[in-house]
């Protein structure tokens, strides 16, 4: 009978011929000339895939402590996988941030460049683009037949990023910039470059097309309403955190956090500019040019500087990092998606570093006072320490918990912890830095109220002084949080249209670093005067990803 890392780790491989853009993500070779087929057929091939495992890990008894851990991670989320597809949820899986429209052009983002080996797979990507928006619009038509589509508001966005993409709204066309890296790598001949040319004009028309699509015929049945409801929220809110929340509770713990976090930024407005209200300080902070960075490239630089300079000074001080784990690159991201920065994992050989992306939004001044704690949440000790450590625990973790394990409640909570440990240990003691960790927390709190508020149809507390006794909307929430969060207005649009389109993923931060101090608190009760915080962060890590519920087992 195989072992329960076995049958994990043989998931992996079906996984990855099943989804060949998660194959490279997750930097599995063999499949970067595919792109996913997104049809009903495919998505039922994987749910088969999925029951099927289900059912060999349920028959196998585990070995020892580590591949417990495992087989219940794997259960957890495999049901979950499962459970979503039987509530047919990827026939309306479209939305601004991450859905199979995204992926056919993110997906570039991860491809090497190096060979013309590489440059081939490119163009039979390029070329696959056409197939996979037809595959992707056979579902959202059998969604919309079946009554089973998103909002307007969804559909309008993702068709704007189409139309930047192919250059409609007067940008350079995402595949010119990525073809002119052939001719700057020299790697490939004119017969591989009218390839590349010929794939791009047909994608492009095919991107051009699936907006067209979204505009008309999909806008047509789309809903009117934004929020999902408590049903639909409730599992896609267990799916990005790996628990079940009491909503109602969670929802009044995140007007707690938006209170508590305001008066800590009135404390420390004051020691930015004595006498001033959060609103003025953030104003010097935004406006002073002894505070801000001038040009892309070097606020490009200064980001990477700022990576390298903590990760040298964190190793064998705060963490113990694995030497792969010294290298990550900070990118500007390409135009045409959503406004927050993000990161993407190292492939699983390394070969392709971890990296933070920077959407600029067109902008070339850049105040930092926010910045250092969005490093800090992106790179280390945020997501680059955990997710490339993860990948160095060969020896400790099936492949399975190394490269597909984990929900957004326990990396993003990991994350926003990371955050406020930094202040902890020290590098925010400049009320600057400290405002930007105060005011990232403020926006991740605000996300619990409006997420939850939105999608449930709640109403604000009466006792409120924001529209007490209102019912949430879009429009309240962009008031709200232009309210109580300093982001620009075009990024607070943006992030209005993210919750709406996913619901339950904008409360894992919150939710997840609650769970994540909740379980150093205990491990400090149990140890005493012998707790060890860098111990605690590298057994803890050491666990592998999982969701939070099986985290408060295992961490208490």
């Amino acid at each position: 009978m195989p072992t329960v890392y076995e049958i994990a780790d043989r998931f992996v491989e079906t996984y990855a011929s099943l989804s060949p853009v998660g194959a490279t993500y997750m930097g599995i070779p063999g499949y970067d000339h595919l792109m996913n087929d997104s049809s009903p057929e495919a998505a039922q091939q994987m749910a088969d895939a999925e029951r099927a495992a289900i059912r060999e890990m349920e028959a196998t008894e585990p070995a020892n402590e580590r591949e417990r851990v495992c087989k219940e991670t794997f259960l957890e989320e495999l049901r979950l996988g499962v459970e979503q597809h039987e509530a047919r949820e990827h026939l309306r899986n479209l939305n601004i941030l991450h859905s199979p429209v995204q992926t056919t052009r993110s997906i570039f983002d991860m491809m090497p460049q190096a060979t013309e080996e590489h440059w081939s797979n490119i163009a039979s990507r390029i070329e696959r683009v056409p197939e996979a928006l037809d595959s992707y619009a056979q579902s959202l038509r059998l969604g919309a037949d079946q009554g089973l589509v998103v909002a307007k508001r969804q559909a309008l966005g993702t068709a704007k990023q189409l139309e930047t993409w192919i250059g409609s709204d007067g940008s350079e066309p995402f595949l010119t910039r990525l073809i002119a890296g052939f001719d700057e790598s020299q790697h490939g001949g004119v017969a591989l470059k009218e390839r590349l040319e010929e794939a791009a004009t047909k994608a492009n028309a095919a991107w051009g097309e699936f907006a067209t699509f979204l505009n008309g015929e999909y806008m047509s049945a789309a809903a009117s309403e934004d929020g999902v409801g408590k049903e639909r929220y409730a599992l896609s809110a267990r799916s990005f955190n790996g628990i079940d929340l009491d909503l109602e509770e969670t929802y009044r713990w995140g007007w707690e956090q938006t209170r508590w976090v305001r008066s800590e930024m009135t404390k420390t407005a004051e020691q930015i500019k004595p006498g001033a209200s959060v609103a003025e300080a953030v104003d010097l902070l935004e406006t002073d040019p002894e505070r801000s960075i001038e040009g892309e490239e070097a606020f490009k630089q200064w980001m990477q500087d700022l990576q390298d300079a903590t990760i040298e000074d964190f190793d064998g001080k705060h963490f113990d990092l694995d030497p792969r784990v010294r290298e990550i690159e900070a990118m500007i991201a390409p135009p045409g998606g959503a406004l927050a920065m993000y990161y993407t994992g190292p492939s699983e050989d390394f070969s392709r570093p971890g990296r933070t992306w920077y959407p600029t939004g067109g902008k070339t001044t850049f105040p930092i006072w926010r910045e250092v704690s969005i490093a800090y949440h992106e790179g280390v000790p945020g997501h680059h320490f955990q997710i490339a450590t993860n990948l160095t625990l060969a020896e400790e973790l099936s492949r399975y918990q190394r490269l597909m394990a984990g929900t957004s409640g326990y990396v993003e909570g990991w994350a926003l912890y990371a955050e406020r440990l930094m202040g902890e240990l020290g590098y925010l003691e400049n009320p600057d830095y400290y405002m930007g960790m105060l005011d990232a927390q403020a926006l991740r709190s605000v996300r619990v109220v409006v997420d939850i508020g939105m999608h449930l149809g709640l109403k604000i507390p009466g006792d409120s002084d924001f529209h007490p006794g209102e019912v949430w909307n879009g429009d309240l929430a962009f008031e709200f949080m232009r309210d109580r969060v300093h982001f620009p207005a075009d990024f607070v649009a943006s992030e209005v249209d993210r919750y709406l389109g996913w619901p339950g993923q904008a409360i894992s931060y919150k939710v997840g670093e609650r769970v994540w101090l909740k379980a150093r608190e205990a491990a400090k009760s149990r140890a005493g005067s012998d707790f060890d915080l860098k111990q605690w962060h590298n057994a803890a890590l050491r666990l592998g990803p999982m969701g939070l519920a099986q985290m408060k087992r295992e961490m208490g």
